[in-house]
């Protein structure tokens, strides 16, 4: 009999923003529970927040090292199985370590770590413990973006000329990080966001987008990063030319301080038979154009999809579905896996971002700051 996994949390206590994304996107399928957490790098926050979620009070900890530590305690019927983390950057790499090197399974926002030396430390890591690890790049579990990669990936398109992305937000556009906002004040803060602002927190989302729908790596990079609000040190804005692997060539185009935009995420893809348009605000629509046949417009649940989309549609047509359910779709997968493994049987990893998403996002993110250093020189990831 399937049962439902047993979850743990590591940030995300009262008023987390992601926190809460989390906890509801792993829930919409019914497959995980919430079992336990440390919610706070303050004990009593922390306890405060695990009872205010409705948990036994015997499982809500005061640090990550006591939940993690108690959890492996207990009998195996009861702990978790594996662990969200849903902290700032600087504190993905520390309760990673220690729930891996605990037999733990983990997942985890988004970048990866705070720099790449502990992405790569990592990397190493997850392979010797043979556990598993999915990075919530949370936009292509949306199904019109699995529609795309289907049809990238069956030559539907042809062969990727170009490739243009845009993640366009405005909510930096003043210093909000010197008032009480708290996903301000870190994001800006490079001993917790790392050497990348806007690079980091969207840039990342963008490059990962590109590469899931092109099955194409960046080769090389020329970064004009900016930063515009007074007394900032991380980019807030930047445009990037770029060369992928294949020979294709593209520009990525993010932004904190576009005035007006809100989360403007948005791919165009070129081939020689086709191309394609996907924005996240508009998320079940993808539209095709085509060399010798009409423009098409595919939606969820609508004619003409291939598996991998109709995998991920939960509601009938014409009902939109958006932020949550692409959530939900990473935590489905890593789902599927981690039951199938508890279960006894080997399968393929099903289709969620990994370490290798997340090294790769980091690279990203260094190579973009050591290119706009050297005045936009071409940088090789």
């Amino acid at each position: 009999m399937t049962r439902k996994l047993r979850m743990g949390m590591v940030g995300g206590g009262t008023g987390s923003f992601i926190g809460d994304v989390h906890r509801k996107a792993a829930s919409i399928d019914g497959r995980i529970e919430l079992v336990c957490g440390a919610f706070s790098s303050t004990a009593e926050k922390s306890i405060a927040s695990g009872k205010a979620l409705n948990l036994d009070h015997n499982r809500c900890y005061g640090s990550f090292e006591e939940m993690i530590l108690k959890e492996k305690a207990l009998p195996e019927e009861v702990r978790m199985d594996f662990v969200a983390i849903v902290t700032p950057n600087h504190m993905h790499f520390p309760p990673t370590k220690m729930a891996l090197e605990n037999g733990f399974h983990v997942v985890c926002d988004k970048p990866v770590t705070l720099t790449l030396e502990e992405a790569i430390a990592l990397q190493e890591l997850i392979k010797s413990s043979g556990k598993l690890f999915a990075l919530t790049h949370n936009y292509t579990g949306n199904s019109m973006v699995k529609q795309a990669r289907a049809m990238v990936a069956n030559g539907e398109l042809g062969t990727i000329r170009k490739v243009q992305v845009q993640y366009l937000q405005g909510w930096l556009s003043t210093t909000v990080e010197t008032t009480d906002n708290k996903q301000a004040a870190w994001r800006t803060d490079p001993k917790k966001s790392g050497i990348g602002g806007a690079l980091g927190d969207i840039g990342t989302h963008a490059e990962n987008l590109m590469a899931y729908i092109t099955g194409l790596e960046i080769h090389e990079i020329a970064a004009d990063l900016g930063t515009f609000g007074a007394g900032r040190v991380l980019d807030d804005d930047g445009n990037m030319l770029i060369r992928m692997t294949n020979g294709a060539k593209g520009s990525i185009s993010i932004s904190q301080i576009a005035l007006g935009e809100e989360n403007n995420l948005a791919i165009k893809v070129y081939g020689t038979k086709g191309s394609l348009e996907w924005h996240q605000e508009n998320p079940n629509e993808l539209i095709t154009r085509w060399l010798d046949e009409p423009k098409k417009v595919y939606t969820p649940n609508g004619n003409g999809l291939h598996p991998e989309a109709l995998n991920v549609s939960r509601i009938p047509a014409g009902h939109p579905e958006g932020y949550l359910e692409a959530f939900a779709t990473i935590y489905k997968n890593f789902a599927e896996h981690l039951t199938a493994i508890n279960n006894g049987n080997i399968i393929e990893k099903p289709d969620y971002p990994s370490i290798e998403e997340g090294v790769r996002g980091m690279k990203f993110i260094y190579a973009a700051v050591k290119s706009d250093a050297n005045n936009g020189t071409w940088t090789t990831l």
